[in-house]
């Protein structure tokens, strides 16, 4: 199970290799991993369906409780098959859309580690696991996104989506940890059992809030639902993953996965309700009134996110499950949906649905199956469309507002059965416009991923009983409790639900056949947009600039002298308020044990500082800088570190030679501060020491009885098998950190070699 959850980003990591190898050929072996990921997971329907949860338990970071833990249920496998399995299509749809790019190889290693992220999120039983995963879904999507790097709009787009669901995931990450605190453990499957507990805890409203915004802006919800209309920037084949199977839904996941936590908390209920009514309004209205395909379609999904928030805010059992079928029904036909628009912009070279008309003579197979996905949009019979839509006004009815949401689903409703209209009607039917590619069907890989999606969607309709069973595990996952066995149908009568639909069929109908003279005047509308939530985020990346600019004016002016100034004074502030305020100034000195080397040592320190100081003359500058230095190695030799004065003696040698090296090369001394800023800076110095040395005063009386140099002398050969405790402390105790010094001195040899080859091409 852990090979499954990391082999996206494994087999990521040899896509280049294969397509060296295979050439575009390798896109088919890459489309593998998911088909095989698929059956897997598949294998394990039998055993979820029969109500069982199965957790794999794998340790990370046992000392912070964070782990790699799998959790198996209805919820996390539904996401699994969705993810691999319509990854599987746009793999294979990928490698056809991009046929001859330069950069394919590219977009096919990114959609791998996508997946193998996106996976890592509804996989992952411990919240701290599952963030990382959830940060890296962003990560890989900034890449997906900003493909088209060359071109601006796309770089404007991802760094858009970054920005929000960046800053959304920071919230998340306060939210995550602030639960973990709360609950008493970071593992998903003993937090859930903790609901009313949770609820109790003083903390309960701040963390609910960091987590939802968390999930609101990763699924697009109103105010952040502008960036998903943007990201359609990217490449087809990223859109119709992004907006079916991943990245979006990964909100939904996670409040639908909080939700035995959070139910019954009246905050909770109220901002799902009210933000996923708004999404889901504010998303149909913006579809029906756009004109480019990709971005009807970008608009449906922010409609359709808002759907799902708002029945997992109503929280009923009839509003889960309609959760759960409308999930499942929604990944179907907008895979299908983006891939056959993708198919149509790449075969006749434009998105506009006015520039688009009588393509059905053309282009028979695209026609025909994205028509059938449409239908599941619309929501009209006999497809599995219909089915959510139905249990979609179903869940609604349960609602204490059951009035209002009802008039925002069908107006809802309406909006999006004409944009059923506007994608599957008026591009295909109606007299053939020339367009500015000469029409035709595309290639097999490209039309076999929107085919099967439709088709099953239609299978699903037919045969509900099908599917009946996970839709059940997952509702189960979701509520807290066992749901009892649903049995899915085209068909339960004569009912309210029923009336509703028709109306919004009807209503969807009008709209769609007024279109063409309404759609003018809501475009004329579009300005409005300049006040509304994207025009707040202009202006305040508009704004971060501007004061980026100012402060690095102000603060990084190049002026060496200027910064540690900064410092200097930051610190003095900073830490003489905290000792003042809270622990108190101790400045008692004892000279007894004080011998008369050390005062010797002292006085040569001080009188070749002052010297460095003071002197105009270079070379007197480096020999007193190399005098402290041997001078604090002499301090090493006597407290018993020769170590550190060897290594001491060899950095100042070092440097003094290198200095006497580029001595003559360097400009003369100037005098670029007056007197008073130079006794404004030695005064800052002197109070900077005595504060220094007061803190250290300070510490010393404050000191532990067991001192940590004893543990360290009595377990460094006995843990770390090493009788020098210095080095020991460094590469066992202080692993992590000498790491990252190791790090930092290769990223610097790394540059220096870059800038030595650079000269060398140069020459």
């Amino acid at each position: 199970m852990l090979l499954a959850l990391m082999s996206g980003f494994i087999v990521a990591f040899f896509v280049p290799w294969l397509y060296r190898q295979l050439g575009e050929r390798a896109v088919w072996w890459v489309a593998l991993l998911p088909a095989l990921l698929f059956v897997y997971f598949l294998g394990f329907v039998p055993q979820v369906t029969a109500g069982h949860s199965l957790l794999f338990y794998y340790d990370w970071i046992p000392s912070l409780g964070i782990s790699l833990d799998i959790r198996l249920d209805g919820l996390s496998l539904l996401f699994a098959l969705l993810i691999t399995g319509i990854g599987t299509l746009v793999v294979v749809y990928a490698g056809s859309y991009l046929s001859g790019h330069v950069d394919q190889r590219k977009l096919v290693m990114y959609l791998c580690a996508f997946m193998g992220a996106m996976l890592g999120v509804v996989l992952a039983n411990n919240i701290m696991a599952m963030f990382v995963f959830w940060e890296l879904t962003s990560i890989t999507s900034y890449m997906l996104i900003g493909f088209h790097h060359e071109q601006e709009k796309s770089r404007k787009s991802a760094l858009q989506g970054l920005f929000v669901t960046v800053g959304g995931g920071l919230a998340l990450m306060a939210g995550v940890i602030l639960l973990g605190q709360i609950a008493g453990t970071y593992q998903l499957d003993q937090i859930v059992r903790q609901g009313t507990e949770i609820q109790q805890h003083s903390l309960f409203l701040p963390m609910m809030l960091l987590v939802l915004a968390g999930a609101f802006t990763k699924s697009a919800q109103v105010p952040f639902h502008f960036w998903l209309p943007n990201a359609m920037a990217a490449p087809t084949p990223v859109s119709s993953f992004l907006h079916s199977a991943t990245m979006v839904k990964a909100g939904i996941y996670l409040m639908a996965r909080l939700q035995p936590v959070m139910a019954g908390d009246s905050t909770w209920t109220m901002l799902l309700v009210g933000v996923g009514a708004l999404t889901m309004l504010v998303g149909s209205v913006m579809a029906v009134t756009s004109t480019d395909l990709k971005r009807i379609l970008a608009y449906t999904t922010v409609a359709s996110l808002g759907t799902l928030t708002l029945l997992i805010g109503i929280g009923t059992e009839a509003a889960l499950i309609a959760a759960m079928v409308f999930l499942l029904a929604h990944a179907l036909y907008k895979g299908a949906l983006f891939m056959a628009a993708g198919t149509v912009d790449h075969e006749t070279g434009t998105k506009d649905i006015r520039q688009l008309s009588g393509l059905r003579r053309s282009m028979p197979q695209t026609a025909i199956f994205m028509s059938l996905a449409a239908l599941a949009l619309a929501g009209i019979p006999p497809v599995f469309g219909f089915i959510a839509k139905e249990a979609m006004l179903e869940g609604l009815l349960t609602s204490p507002w059951q009035s209002a949401l009802l008039f925002v689903g069908v107006v809802s409703s309406i909006c999006l059965a004409a944009c059923a209209g506007l994608v599957a009607i008026k591009p295909f039917w109606g007299e053939v416009i020339t367009t500015p590619k000469e029409a035709h069907e595309a290639p097999f890989a490209m039309r076999v991923g929107f085919s099967l999606l439709a088709s099953l969607g239609l299978i699903f309709g037919l045969i509900p009983s099908l599917v009946s069973p996970l839709i059940t595990a997952a509702a189960s996952s979701i509520s807290g409790y066992t749901v009892d066995p649903i049995a899915l149908s085209l068909w339960h009568g004569f009912n309210l639900p029923l009336l509703l639909s028709a109306v919004a069929l009807a209503g969807g109908y009008l709209l769609f056949k007024r279109w063409g003279r309404l759609a003018p005047k809501a475009i004329l509308a579009k300005p409005l947009l300049n006040y509304g939530p994207e025009k707040g985020y202009d202006l305040f990346m508009q704004g971060l600039v501007i004061f980026s600019k100012w402060l690095t004016g102000r603060v990084q002016n190049g002026y060496l002298s200027n910064y540690i100034l900064t410092i200097f004074i930051t610190t003095i502030v900073l830490v003489g308020y905290t000792i003042a305020t809270r622990v108190g100034w101790y400045g008692t000195l004892d000279f007894s044990g004080v011998e008369v080397y050390e005062i010797l040592i002292s006085g040569i320190i001080i009188a070749v500082v002052s010297y460095a100081c003071i002197t105009s003359q270079r070379l007197g500058a480096v020999a007193a800088i190399g005098a402290l230095g041997f001078s604090m190695a002499l301090i090493y030799v006597f407290f018993s570190a020769p170590d550190l004065a060897i290594t001491q003696i060899l950095i100042e040698t070092l440097t003094v030679i290198m200095l006497v090296f580029v001595l003559f090369k360097l400009p003369r001394f100037q005098r670029l501060s007056s007197s008073d800023v130079r006794w404004r800076d030695a005064f800052v110095a002197i109070v900077f020491g005595g504060m220094m040395t007061l803190l250290v005063m300070t510490v010393t009386q404050f000191a532990e009885p067991d001192r940590i140099s004893d543990y360290l002398i009595e377990n460094s050969y006995v843990i770390a098998k090493g009788r020098n405790i210095v080095n020991v402390i460094l590469v066992d105790y202080r692993a992590l950190d000498t790491l990252g010094e190791l790090f930092v001195l290769a990223l610097a040899a790394i540059g220096v070699t870059a800038m030595i080859k650079l000269e060398k091409n140069k020459s």
